[in-house]
């Protein structure tokens, strides 16, 4: 059987020729499904090392100017960092780009319903740029939205370049944009799932097989150029308690009607910035949104794995490090208090980085929110009900959950946390707190009490059940 009996989506007649015109036939005597495979591996390893490079970019600018943010220095050097940043993403963007690149995700949904896969070389580079600027500068928001367009175009440019046909494009451009999630995450397996449920590929053995082979050769590089090292690790050994599973389920709700709160307010925020016709003011005015935020919570600090990696290591006080909140003397509440409002602020942070100019991903912040969620949760219950429930296990637990419900991809979630942090010993609790969650959001969708998707998923599914 050939690939072009296996899918469905076919592109216009000008795309074929121009695609299928080829400057360079690869491998020419192979098989179709042959040259997919290999394109995929040298697709994943490329996105690979362009995810270590945009980390790399991203952290020299954070190393250059993220002391500014957090040593005490005067508050008009705070207020201004986040407002040059977005003001410099929207100068490359208008200026140099010629073209707005911000919410990539959404881009490429948008692009692969529409049948849009000869995406230009410019997007091979450009998302990394104008993301370094932005979290660089304090964005608080994620890189795998502009990584996954960035390996989404390189996919396209590759098959484009190697003369596949129409259908084994659109294979490779969504190998590429699960090899970035894969490359950005170190994880293989999540950056498959995000092409397969949130992107919506066709479900078939050779979209799997080749998604895996760019996935994790993608997640192999990102992990030779970081000298294998973990981005979010463990420092001690624990175990999950199965007497506390009931609160896992109770964690799983929470998880649920907090990634409604946090999806609401981004859709809201989103058409708030949109309705700023001025690209100046749209980006002044996110810039200082974002930056007033970061004056109180310093946490929110550009994508927060640092943040992340101290509350599962047990430094529970690292999302009030540096606040500029008084000490109200509350005791054993002072922190929860704390906690909430980082958690009440983070989606207001994540919209002005992502909506208002700015060129950042939306995965990221979930994971920070659900890592703060599951703290706060288990610190509240702790103390109200005198139980003994470890924090760093509820953080952890908590990542998934939030990212399940607010981008709806309950799979990606389960797994991109489990490999990203090497906790499969807690399975069974992602799958609770992953699924339940998910069942909340969608739950409250289907009663059309709110609209809570953030790239809407569900809008490319073009007859790939056919």
């Amino acid at each position: 059987m050939s690939i072009s009996s296996l899918f469905k989506p076919w592109v216009e007649k000008d795309d074929a020729r121009v695609a299928t015109e080829t400057r360079l036939r690869f491998m020419p005597k192979a098989s179709e499904k042959v040259r997919l495979f290999v394109l995929a591996v040298i697709i994943g390893t490329i996105t690979g090392f362009a995810a270590a490079v945009l980390k790399k970019m991203i952290g020299f600018i954070v190393s250059w100017i993220g002391p500014l943010a957090i040593d005490g220095q005067p508050i008009w050097v705070l207020m201004w960092l986040p407002v040059v940043g977005i003001v410099l993403t929207g100068i490359y963007q208008r200026y140099i780009l010629h073209d707005r690149i911000s919410h990539g995700v959404d881009k490429l949904v948008n692009d692969m319903a529409e049948k849009r896969y000869l995406l230009s070389a410019k997007l091979t580079y450009a998302p990394m740029i104008a993301s370094s600027l932005t979290l660089g500068f304090g964005g608080s928001a994620g890189s795998e939205g502009p990584i996954a367009y960035t390996g989404a175009a390189i996919g396209s440019n590759i098959g484009r370049i190697c003369g596949v046909s129409p259908q084994t494009l659109y294979l490779l451009i969504g190998c590429g944009a699960g090899a970035g999630i894969a490359g950005i995450f170190k994880a293989p397996i999540g950056g498959a799932l995000f092409t397969l449920e949130v992107l919506g590929m066709a479900f078939t053995t050779v979209s799997v097989i080749a998604l895996l082979a760019a996935s994790i050769s993608a997640a192999l590089m990102a992990y030779v150029c970081s000298g294998f090292t973990l981005d979010i690790a463990w420092s001690h050994n624990i175990n999950f308690e199965p007497s506390i599973l009931l609160w896992t389920i109770a964690l799983g709700v929470f998880c649920g009607l907090y990634s409604v709160y946090y999806s609401v307010v981004m859709k809201r925020m989103r058409k708030v910035y949109e309705s700023i016709k001025n690209p100046w003011i749209e980006n002044i005015a996110s810039g200082l949104i974002l930056a007033a935020l970061i004056f109180v919570f310093p946490s929110l600090f550009s994508e927060g794995y640092d943040v992340i990696g101290k509350i599962i290591n047990v430094d529970w006080n690292a999302p009030f490090a540096e606040s500029r909140i008084p000490n109200l003397s509350l005791g054993d509440l002072q922190l929860p208090l704390v906690l909430g409002g980082v958690l009440l602020a983070k989606c207001f942070a994540c919209s002005a980085s992502n909506s208002g100019g700015g060129v950042a991903g939306d995965f990221a912040p979930t994971l920070f929110a659900g890592a703060v969620a599951g703290l706060f949760f288990a610190l509240m219950v702790n103390s109200l009900f005198e139980m003994q429930l470890p924090p760093q296990v509820f953080a952890y637990i908590g990542m998934a959950g939030v990212m399940s419900g607010v981008i709806r991809a309950p799979l990606m979630a389960l797994f991109l946390t489990a490999e990203m942090c090497n906790g499969f010993n807690f399975l069974l609790p992602l799958v609770a707190v992953t699924m339940i969650s998910y069942g909340i959001v969608m739950l409250v969708t289907r009663r059309k009490f709110y609209e809570v998707h953030i790239h809407m998923p569900h809008i490319h599914r073009h007859a790939n059940h056919q």
